[in-house]
């Protein structure tokens, strides 16, 4: 099936206490439910697998990725920047992001399985993606695959500023692979 895959991951996760960690939790699936709404996905349209420290969706392709990605640039910092206004150093919510597209098996047991999700993965836990977060002025850094860079990013879509996404390579343990990271005008 071909889906748009939203991965995400809660920076620092595991060095904070089981209290903070459901808080984190908790908080991640609210941000998550409210893209969800303002982009139109309704549960029928998702699948999420928790995966302890953040989460993956997959979510069906008849949802435009346009429109996901433009939700993606807009409620996300806006969410954050509500929870972690008043939040406490412990309970502040930081986020590497990835956005992707591609061919994913859903097996008989509910596992995933798929090279896009594979290559997903590999962004989500590429080196730059780290340093990205801990030089933004915000709580998260977003990137996207090569197949959502171009075929919406780069059409410059209407809230998708095509130049405010910036090219780089990455090494991962199967090689070197293209994203495209998003740096807000005020970076």
């Amino acid at each position: 099936m071909h889906r748009s895959l939203l991965l995400v991951d809660l920076d620092g996760f595991g060095n904070r206490d089981d209290l903070e960690q459901a808080y984190m939790r908790r908080t991640l699936s609210g941000v998550l439910d409210r893209v969800a709404a303002a982009a139109g996905v309704g549960p029928e349209s998702r699948q999420q697998a928790d995966r302890g420290d953040g989460v993956m969706e997959l979510i069906d392709a008849a949802v435009p990725v346009a429109g996901l990605l433009r939700t993606l640039l807009k409620v996300v910092p806006a969410d954050l920047n509500a929870v972690n206004r008043l939040a406490s150093d412990s309970a502040r919510i930081r986020l590497r992001l990835v956005l992707a597209t591609g061919s994913v098996a859903v097996d008989d047991h509910g596992g995933w399985v798929g090279a896009a999700l594979n290559d997903a993965c590999r962004l989500l836990d590429a080196d730059v993606l780290r340093p990205a977060l801990r030089e933004r002025n915000d709580d998260y850094a977003l990137s996207v695959s090569g197949s959502v860079y171009w075929g919406t990013v780069r059409q410059n879509h209407d809230g998708v500023p095509a130049k405010d996404f910036y090219e780089v390579n990455v090494r991962t343990k199967n090689g070197m692979q293209q994203m495209w990271l998003y740096r807000p005008p005020s970076d």
